[in-house]
């Protein structure tokens, strides 16, 4: 069966909205490599309708890899109850992601990631469709925002996979989704 792998980038205070604003742009080789590695096994994003409106604007006229070539290359599936008016290759809107996941994980295929989309993010969590969270810990107190894990009933049991530090403070992180926490 198939992963579905939560990226994402997160400031020290877990503040995962607007990395632009607090992520270290700065070259830095061990997370391009890393980024890479993680979209290297996906064949399959799903995206929240927010993300879906900035990306679809943002990367299909980019350069910057290695994400532009996945991102626009990739099956998209966007979380949305209204129709798609940005233009995007291979997307697709769904106004039941959990049920589009849960089909996803039966067929074949490589990891279906999950890139930003707090909201997404947390109702997948919630609902327990999540196996693996590739979280990158920038070296910045963002302040304010919205938060990943700010929700009691994504509570859940992890396994950590592989933590490393790069050149520029960053950590990355992989854990294994094991298990509802008990509360």
């Amino acid at each position: 069966m198939r992963k579905v792998v939560l990226y994402e980038l997160v400031s020290l205070d877990g503040v995962a909205e607007a990395p632009e604003n607090w992520f270290p742009m700065d070259d830095d080789e061990v997370y391009i490599e890393h980024l890479a590695e993680v979209i290297g096994s996906q064949d399959t994003v799903l995206l929240g309708r927010a993300m879906y409106d900035e990306w679809s604007r943002f990367w299909p006229g980019s350069d910057l890899e290695p994400f532009a070539g996945f991102i626009n290359g990739v099956q998209k599936y966007v979380a949305t109850s209204s129709p798609l008016t940005t233009p995007w290759t291979n997307t697709e809107a769904t106004d039941k992601p959990a049920d589009t996941v849960r089909q996803l994980k039966a067929r074949s295929g490589g990891d279906i990631g999950v890139h930003g989309s707090i909201r997404l993010a947390q109702s997948l969590l919630s609902a327990g469709l999540v196996n693996e969270l590739r979280l990158v810990i920038a070296p910045s107190l963002a302040g304010s925002g919205r938060k990943l894990f700010d929700t009691p009933d994504v509570l859940r049991r992890l396994t950590l996979q592989d933590g490393r530090r790069t050149p520029n403070g960053l950590v990355l992180l992989s854990y294994a989704v094991t298990s509802p926490a008990s509360h």
